[in-house]
């Protein structure tokens, strides 16, 4: 049975860094398959439920491909671009990522943890020569991804500051206007574009992005893709992980507890990464897919050629899936979530991403045992307007 219900501005207003919307309870409840309204005045469908989404997130028939068409519904004013691992489905999308996937293994990532560490102790030797209290946002969470991806990839670090700025306007909803977002989409592209010629005509790099240069060459991927694959790689590579590295810290020094543990028993640390990621969200829900055929969730038919979100902060805090899903909880039986995703789109970069936030968090609370906020948390800001949502600024002393 169709259910008919008014529809909701989309994203859903975040009151709290602490908490997600608290709308996602109305809805798990009582509008499972929500009608929203995106920012750029298209209408879509959120699902909040956490069988759901995971059903949704495996269906073919939800295409992330089809966002890229001229008549999809848009998630904001700017047209997605095609060619990138976001924008396309299989067979296409298993060519691509099988390029990349062997670069993000576990046993690679385990090769990459001393690199990740000595990155980790050098940012903390930095925080601690800087004195109290400290950002811990600018002192870690953000620069640590960062240099971690540039290395892996072979993007110069010196340049982070004009990629960031770019990378903001590629995740904004509406934090910038359409033309500004597409700017930065094309200076990021100019700026690959540049640094590929000079792969290229260096040839001997052993970074993934020289790597997929070579692939270019033998004609498994094509210029269009190989700019797309190292676009995607960058934002993605640092702009989730530095949220979670911040909100992850932030949910120990509010839980004294799961800290008392981490430093009693720090081999717990996988535990409690795996209840950090499901907490804290990192944004509203996953990428936009479309339909592409009449699909049925939930007692709501959901048209052809819909925009559809499956809210991963709405299933990861769902009663029917976790005991007392708003209790920072370590020692849940249950720790499958989602903040990957699911299906073939499960994040590329999910080993690398607890890697950084095992090492970074544990080494933290190792050097700093006595660190402590120096704001109350009711008082901390998130970014707003964007598709990630990070803290601005997490002030520490110790």
């Amino acid at each position: 049975m169709e259910h008919e219900h008014k529809r909701h501005p989309y994203p859903f207003t975040r009151y709290s860094v602490t908490e997600i919307p608290p709308l996602y309870r109305h809805l798990r409840e009582n509008e499972p398959v929500a009608r929203v309204d995106f920012p750029s005045g298209d209408e879509g469908w959120v699902v909040s439920r956490f069988d759901d989404a995971y059903a949704l997130l495996a269906d073919q028939r939800f295409s992330r491909a089809a966002t890229a068409d001229p008549d999809a519904p848009r998630l904001t004013s700017a047209r997605p671009v095609s060619g990138g691992l976001f924008t396309m489905d299989p067979p296409e999308h298993t060519r691509l990522r099988r390029l990349v996937a062997k670069e993000f293994t576990a046993r690679r990532i385990n090769g990459l943890r001393p690199r990740i560490q000595r990155i980790t102790d050098e940012l903390l030797d930095g925080m601690e020569r800087g004195g109290r209290p400290a950002d811990l946002i600018r002192a870690l969470a953000f620069p640590l991804p960062v240099r971690v991806i540039c290395e892996l990839l072979g993007v110069p670090f010196s340049d982070h500051d004009k990629f960031q700025a770019w990378s903001e306007g590629i995740v904004s909803l509406t934090s910038h206007t359409e033309d500004e977002a597409l700017h930065d989409m094309a200076s990021l592209a100019g700026y690959f574009q540049e640094l590929i010629a000079a792969k290229r005509t260096d040839g001997t790099g052993d970074d993934l992005l020289s790597a997929l240069v070579r692939a270019e060459e033998e004609e498994r991927l094509s210029e269009h893709e190989l700019m797309m694959m190292g676009m995607t790689l960058l934002v993605a590579g640092h702009e989730t992980t530095a949220t979670v590295i911040g909100s992850g810290a932030l949910s120990l020094l509010r839980h004294p507890e799961a800290l008392r543990t981490l430093q009693e028993s720090p081999e717990r640390i996988d535990d409690i990464v795996e209840e950090i990621l499901r907490v804290n969200p990192i944004g509203d829900g996953g990428p936009l897919r479309v339909t592409l055929e009449e699909v049925e969730i939930a007692g709501t038919v959901i048209p052809e050629n819909a925009a559809v979100v499956a809210s991963v902060p709405g299933a990861n805090h769902d009663h029917r899936h976790f005991d007392s899903p708003h209790t920072f909880d370590i020692d849940r039986a249950d720790k499958q979530h989602m903040a990957f995703g699911h299906g073939v789109h499960y994040c590329i970069g999910a080993a690398l991403a607890r890697a950084e936030l095992q090492i970074s968090l544990s080494t933290l609370f190792r050097r700093f045992p006595n660190l402590a906020l120096d704001a109350e948390a009711e008082d901390l800001e998130m970014t707003s307007g964007m598709m990630v949502h990070s803290l601005r600024e997490l002030p520490v002393t110790w």
